[in-house]
């Protein structure tokens, strides 16, 4: 069955998807856009399973595109959150080292911030103790006072309802299946329209290779798994370790949601297949062959140090491991029954075949038919309206005549 024309159609409705929409929508008001979401509510995969930290921006190098947009996707997040009433947590954050080496790595992170245009500060044990009497500290630590907390999944519930009074056509439970002459193909019917954008999350890559993108590089999913705590509000900030720059994970935190609860985690353990969340849940066989294809010579040529941080996250899904890990940042005893698992999270990381590496950065790739947002991984939550808004740009720059100022779907070239 054919459906109604649109002007645009956005393949994925997560923040990366939600914000690009939204940003179309004003861009473009006498445009239709249109937005597939193949689930039948918003913030199934990972935008509703973030762990709700706004970062500040401090981890990123000056040249990367996490970097632009971190502290200018804080600011705006904490502004939307309270214009429309929604929880915000200013707790902050102390980054702390357990070695000397992790000492020396201090300085790398300020170099970064001050690079960033981004506050952060080397503070001594005794300020530590005022802002959290429990970390343990080894000369200090570093603070991050504009690291804040939200609730992800409300954010993006909220920017649903708002993108969809901009008139944006949101699709729920329409999965995208194909591409054909001019049209999108889905679960209901075939959709004519004049531009593709992709940000399909752990399936992007599939989809952009429809279009002839994404050729060089694959979606590695890594899962994510946070222990709770079932006593509530027992710290005041996060607490975070000096992170293993060569990766792009942060290693296992403490997180302070928004509510008071306490999370240990994440764990970032390649998983089997791309929704490979607990269990033989949503098992494909194709996924599983693709994977094992990809890492198992990763693991056997142990390229950029993988069969180390396959086995090191391995050892992560014990909860008294995982637990001994992290208590190493506190003074006080943490026991192992305290915490539950929580649910899980896929990671859609973006591993570059030619380069034999893991994408440390956004990437997107597209042209005058369609745009494929290829990795937007963490901080995207973080990122995603100054990243949207960019995008758009790189949107437009790449439509340039194609398509009229305003244009009816009946005058869009087909894709």
């Amino acid at each position: 069955m054919t459906q109604r024309a649109a002007d645009f159609v956005v393949i994925g409705g997560g923040i990366v998807g939600l914000t690009i929409a939204g940003e179309i929508r004003r861009r473009f008001p006498d445009c239709r856009t249109v937005l597939l979401e193949k689930e039948t509510r918003l913030a199934m995969h990972a935008s509703g399973r973030n762990s709700g930290v706004l970062h500040a921006g401090f981890y990123y190098t000056a040249d990367s595109l996490k970097a632009r947009f971190s502290r200018d996707g804080n600011r705006s997040w904490i502004e939307y959150c309270e214009d429309r009433g929604l929880p915000v947590r200013r707790c902050g954050k102390l980054v702390v080292a357990r070695s000397e080496e992790e000492v020396n790595g201090f300085d790398e992170l300020l170099r970064r911030a001050k690079a960033n245009g981004v506050r952060l500060e080397r503070i001594t044990d005794r300020e530590v103790s005022e802002i959290e009497p429990s970390v343990r500290t080894l000369g200090g630590a570093l603070f991050s006072p504009d690291t804040a907390s939200v609730n992800a999944r409300q954010i993006v519930e909220s920017l649903g309802a708002d993108v969809s009074r901009e008139g944006v056509d949101i699709r729920m439970g329409e999965e995208y299946v194909g591409r054909g002459e001019g049209v999108v193909r889905t679960g209901s019917g075939s959709i004519p329209c004049g531009y593709v954008i992709n940000a399909a999350g752990l399936y992007a890559d599939r989809i952009a290779r429809d279009y002839g993108f994404a050729l060089g590089v694959r979606i590695l999913p890594f899962k994510g798994v946070y222990l709770v705590a079932e006593e509530v509000g027992f710290l005041r900030t996060h607490v975070y370790p000096v992170p293993e720059l060569d990766y792009p994970f942060l290693g296992v935190h403490f997180t302070l949601a928004v509510d008071g609860r306490v999370k240990i985690g994440p764990t970032a353990m390649p998983a089997l297949w791309r929704e490979h969340y607990r269990g033989l849940e949503n098992f494909r066989i194709e996924e599983l062959s693709e994977v094992l294809r990809l890492e198992v010579p990763l693991f056997l040529r142990n390229k950029f140090g993988f069969r180390q941080l396959a086995l090191r996250e391995i050892g992560k899904y014990s909860r008294r491991r995982l637990v001994r890990r992290a208590s190493g940042m506190l003074s006080m005893k943490l026991r192992p029954s305290q915490w539950h698992w929580g649910p899980a999270g896929i990671r859609a990381q973006l591993f570059d075949l030619v380069a034999g590496r893991l994408e440390m950065d956004f990437r997107f790739e597209g042209d005058d038919r369609s745009f494929h947002v290829l990795n937007a991984v963490s901080p995207a939550f973080t990122c995603a309206l100054p990243f949207a808004a960019y995008l758009a740009d790189q949107i437009e720059s790449r439509l340039g005549s194609t398509i009229p100022a305003h244009p009816t779907a009946a005058q869009v070239a087909p894709a």
